[in-house]
């Protein structure tokens, strides 16, 4: 096997999971990327980090891009002797907005990439399937491999995900707090068991929320609805849940992003959600990503 030297260039952009009902199934690319470059290099290993929490991230072997890129090269059948790696991070950490997927998708297009013939032998389902294995759960990596909506699962040991339409008229707006919060703590809060009704409830409006994204926005906020974890994380994050309560009584459909802490809002008209935002957060216009991860 032999490597390009690169520089190779790679974009990922931002997700949001869950979108209320479709927990840990439903994800959307935001136009919101990460930029990544990397060379091979004749020995050792350079990570160069600038942007969003660039003082907290490693730069070696544990930085989670260089982890993602090593499982990539071992998947194609070798190492190369060196790496160069640099990081432009725009998309906020630890806020629900798919950091961690980016950091792994970005990761295994730029080692695919590298690699001569790369493409061919890893396809966007090949890598699709890895990152879910290297995140744990399917719904960020899968919006950020594929970009738009994508609704993903796990078969018996087989991870899958498929693209769906999103209709032009579509937007994103995001509340970003200021403080963080770590996926594992607000997945610590969630039960065990749900009640058979709940389930139910979530399912059909998960169902909804497709053909709302798809071209009825009118069915936007009861789609968006939640019973299965929104209410159990408020502890965590009690200002997100307040946010989303004032928004949706005022008709907007509102969510927590992925495990929170950050408030996404879709919608297919240009309101001003300015009045809404908490003081020291910051509020995101983003248009719906309709590419993912690619090279270029």
């Amino acid at each position: 096997m032999t490597f390009r030297p690169g520089p190779v260039v790679a974009t990922v952009p931002a997700t949001s999971a869950n979108l209320g009902p479709g927990f840990d199934s439903l994800g959307l690319a935001l136009e919101l990327r990460d930029e990544l470059e990397a060379t091979v290099t004749a020995s050792g290993l350079g990570v160069d980090v600038v942007g969003e929490s660039a003082g907290d991230v490693a730069r070696d072997e544990t930085h989670l891009v260089v982890r993602a890129m090593r499982a990539c090269f071992d998947v194609l059948g070798a190492q190369p002797d060196g790496l160069l790696l640099s990081c432009r991070n725009r998309i906020p950490h630890a806020r629900g907005l798919g950091s961690s997927a980016a950091a792994i998708v970005g990761g295994i297009v730029l080692a695919r990439a590298l690699v001569d013939g790369g493409p061919q032998r890893m396809d966007d389902e090949s890598a699709f399937r890895l990152a879910a294995e290297l995140e744990g759960h399917p719904d960020n990596v899968a919006a950020a491999v594929y970009g738009g909506l994508t609704i993903a699962g796990l078969s018996g040991n087989t991870f899958y995900a498929t693209r769906v339409p999103v209709a032009p008229a579509i937007t994103a707006e995001v509340f970003v707090p200021p403080t963080a919060l770590s996926t594992e703590l607000a997945r610590g809060l969630l039960p065990e068991l749900v009640t058979h009704r709940h389930a139910v409830a979530n399912a059909g409006r998960a169902a909804l929320l497709v053909a709302g994204l798809a071209g009825q926005p009118e069915l936007l906020l009861t789609a968006t609805a939640d019973l299965l974890h929104q209410s159990y994380r408020r502890p965590a994050m009690p200002d997100s849940l307040d946010l989303v309560d004032r928004l949706r009584a005022d008709g907007h459909a509102a969510v927590v992003s992925g495990a929170g802490p950050s408030v996404l809002v879709l919608s297919a008209d240009d309101g001003d959600l300015t009045p809404y935002t908490p003081k020291g957060w910051d509020l995101l216009p983003l248009a719906v990503a309709p590419e993912g991860a690619h090279v270029g």
